[in-house]
């Protein structure tokens, strides 16, 4: 699906008075010029500084790892060079005088920590506008994992978004959409949550991931796993992983078939053996011995009348008589 530019609703509004009006046409020019860059560009002339501690977050979180690998080597960046890009930020819909982060939730919380200020771009944006730059400058960077970017969906969704609104966000087609969908549908939140970002888990394993919770039993077998010490201390795609080997061991073990009874009868002169076996599904008589061809002929030669004294039976049970 063609990317939409995303800050084609954000940067044709009216900007704010202290902004400069030369900064405001902003166009993604192709796939060679990255968002981020561009954004660089737009950003010229038009960054303000701001104390971190007036800026609150987005109204829909798109991230499960707050403290992964990635934000430690930003904040190292930071800390060496500072901040080479500006966030987006809206004036809270709230007023008194905050900020709404459109994007850029690590460099506030990497500005805290240091005790600097955040260098931002401000615009006035509805809550659509917001959520679809929200989602696409975080996918044009490519740093959320799939499920990540699924609890993004799903949390849109909830806050009422149609999927229109959802697939431009998140630069999605109808196939990962719809599988994104059955995810969010059949793996609980809390588990998602559990797991973290899972970086290199893919679209197909969250989908089988899907699958397999649907099995009768296996959502509170999940559930107790996630919540166990061991499971917390593994990685992201570690968790995921104990996870569903795990549940997919539990699979095999339910639908293993059942041990089929078997039972032998023979007469007192031991004429003849009969193995009895019933699966549920299949009953089978194997005869052996010296007379098992004689009396397996006689018994399918007498098939109707066994079967007329079995309904007779079962009639004269059930009846009482």
């Amino acid at each position: 699906m063609a990317r939409k530019d995303i800050f084609s609703s954000v940067m044709n509004q009216a900007p704010l008075k202290a902004e400069r009006n030369d900064a405001l046409s902003y166009v993604v020019s192709g796939a060679s010029r990255s968002i981020k860059s561009s954004f660089e560009e737009l950003a010229k002339g038009s960054v303000v500084e701001l104390d971190p501690d007036l800026v609150d977050g987005s109204f829909v979180s798109d991230r499960l790892d707050q403290d992964d690998e990635a934000y430690h080597e930003l904040l190292a960046a930071i800390r060496e060079r500072g901040q080479d890009s500006p966030i987006l930020v809206r004036p809270h819909p709230a007023g008194s005088g905050r900020y709404q982060i459109v994007f850029g939730h690590r460099r506030v919380k990497v500005a805290k920590q240091l005790g600097r200020q955040v260098r931002a771009v401000v615009k006035p944006l509805t809550d659509q506008d917001h959520v679809i730059a929200q989602g696409q400058e975080n996918a044009a960077r490519s740093n959320l994992s799939f499920i990540e970017r699924t609890l993004f969906a799903k949390r849109l969704a909830d806050l009422g978004y149609d999927q229109s609104v959802i697939r431009s966000a998140l630069a999605l087609d109808a196939t990962t959409y719809s599988k994104m969908q059955s995810v969010s549908a059949n793996v609980p939140e809390a588990i998602i949550v559990a797991i973290g970002s899972a970086k290199a888990i893919g679209r197909d394993r969250w989908w089988q991931l899907s699958k397999l919770l649907q099995v009768p039993g296996n959502g509170q077998k999940a559930v107790q796993l996630v919540a166990a010490d061991d499971f917390m201390a593994q990685t992201g795609d570690e968790r995921f992983n104990l996870l569903f080997n795990f549940l997919s061991k539990s699979k095999r073990q339910t639908t293993k078939p059942a041990a089929s009874a078997k039972k032998v009868w023979s007469p007192k002169d031991k004429s003849i053996s009969v193995d009895i076996k019933d699966t549920g599904k299949l009953f089978t008589l194997s005869l052996r011995e010296k007379n098992a061809s004689r009396f397996g002929a006689y018994i399918a030669e007498n098939l109707e009348d066994l079967y007329r004294v079995f309904r007779e039976s079962e009639t004269s049970r059930k009846t009482g008589d």
